[in-house]
């Protein structure tokens, strides 16, 4: 029996996979100190810093590390972007506004400040415009400059600063942010005061409800900055994990039915089958006790484990395809084990149960296929049962994932503008129609 070339050139690729020694992705010297170093200090607290260039006018721009902490509490450095208004800062400090950003990857070459030009308006790859393999940038930062706010925008852990990136673990995204708008207020160089906001798209959506609901964790005290007064949440498509999956199911074999049916819903196309398994594999970061292997088979840990580690999303989604064309899918265990405990962790990993403690508000399109609307329906739903205020704002026309955050912009300014200007605000739950 012959054997193709297609079969060849696969044997011969998976062969490279499974044999070669990768080392870590290259990254800048800046981001090479930075993963030698301790996360030892307080929250928030910065460890290195350095000044970059910027193309939006009237700004400066530094590149930074600090120190974060994930779900289980445990220290981590993130990595990042400060971009501020040239000039004396007013009395009462400029407020701040924290960037979350979308998916970019999981290796430690992944986070968007390591870009040429990072601290620029946001450029996303799969747009007309788009003009690197990855996005990166900060959405509506010139009109934030101008309105004289501070802007930082964290890489996450794990993209930049060491350790595995816990992709998608809400939870631990969220504390990137929250530490990062404490290294803003921290900054003297800045002049950033305590009035904050976070706003995030994508997984940094998910990354801004997830914070919107860490009271105890915003208040802790002897952190690089106490008592940053949080004003809203701008959430574009935000992910909730949690909304979806509310309770743990009775016991394994109703587990293992849920996985499996979780997983088929995630991987109608290998764009999102890398997203997904990179999912499980930041799930797995964030608990050392879950196994790859769970999930997938031997041969599908070993390869999205060298993928995730070192490469971005779009160039693994593109391996992937390369590699193994329609027949992705064949990286994945018939049948999920362990389901209960892979559960837990997603639901523990997502957004809190908690009452936010601010005025929320979200943007999403109709044809978004990237992250499934129900999702941020049912966090509404769940939060405005317990009091809070969520808007959820269906942009105009089909917007797509990616057209979500340009189309929005121009509303989520002026929200913002009139949190910090500190106008009152109706509640923008859906009303319940009377019995």
């Amino acid at each position: 029996m012959k054997t193709s070339i297609t079969s060849l050139v696969l044997a011969t690729l998976l062969g490279l996979l499974s044999l070669t020694v990768y080392a870590d992705p290259p990254v800048p010297p800046f981001y090479e100190e930075v993963i030698k170093m301790s996360p030892q200090g307080k929250l928030g607290q910065i460890l290195k810093k350095e000044k970059i260039k910027t193309s939006v006018k009237g700004a400066q721009a530094w590149r930074f590390a600090y120190i974060s902490s994930d779900i289980a509490e445990r220290k981590t450095i993130a990595t990042g972007l400060i971009v501020a208004p040239i000039g004396q800062a007013p009395k009462e400090g400029r407020p701040i506004l924290a960037w979350a950003h979308g998916t970019t990857g999981s290796a430690q070459n992944c986070g968007p400040s390591q870009i040429t030009n990072p601290a620029s308006p946001l450029n996303e790859y799969f747009l007309m415009d788009g003009n690197s393999w990855t996005d990166y940038g900060i959405p509506n930062v010139e009109e934030f400059i101008k309105e004289g706010y501070v802007i930082v925008a964290t890489d996450y852990q794990g993209q930049g600063g060491g350790g595995k990136h816990q992709y998608a673990v809400a939870g631990t995204n969220g504390r990137d942010a929250i530490n990062s708008a404490r290294a803003a207020s921290s900054m003297k160089e800045v002049g950033a005061g305590k009035k904050t906001i976070i706003y995030g798209w994508s997984q940094g959506g998910g990354a801004t409800i997830a914070a919107a609901s860490l009271p105890d964790y915003q208040a802790l005290k002897g952190t690089a900055a106490d008592n940053l007064q949080y004003l809203g949440f701008v959430a574009l498509a935000p992910d909730d994990i949690a909304a979806m999956l509310p309770k743990l199911p009775a016991d394994e074999s109703s587990a293992n039915k849920l996985m499996n049916e979780f997983t088929q819903a995630n991987i109608p196309n290998v764009f999102l089958f890398a997203h997904y398994v990179m999912g499980l594999w930041g799930a797995q970061a964030a608990n050392p006790n879950l196994k790859l292997t769970d999930i997938l088979t031997d041969e599908g840990a070993k390869v999205v484990n060298r993928l995730a580690s070192n490469k971005c999303v779009h160039v693994m989604a593109d391996t992937f395809n390369f590699a193994y064309g329609d027949q992705y899918k064949s990286l994945l265990k018939p049948t999920a084990s362990n389901s209960l405990a892979w559960i837990k962790a997603f639901i523990d990993g997502s957004v809190k149960p908690v009452k936010p403690v601010a005025p929320v508000v979200i943007y999403w399109g109709t044809k978004d296929t990237a992250v499934p609307p129900i999702m941020h329906e049912l966090y509404q739903k769940q939060m405005c049962a317990m009091g809070a205020n969520v808007g959820r704002n269906q942009l105009p026309g089909e917007q797509s994932h990616f057209t979500t955050p340009g189309v929005s912009a121009p509303m989520y300014l002026a929200w913002v503008k009139d949190r910090i200007a500190g106008k009152p605000l109706e509640n923008a739950c859906p009303q319940l129609s009377p019995k």
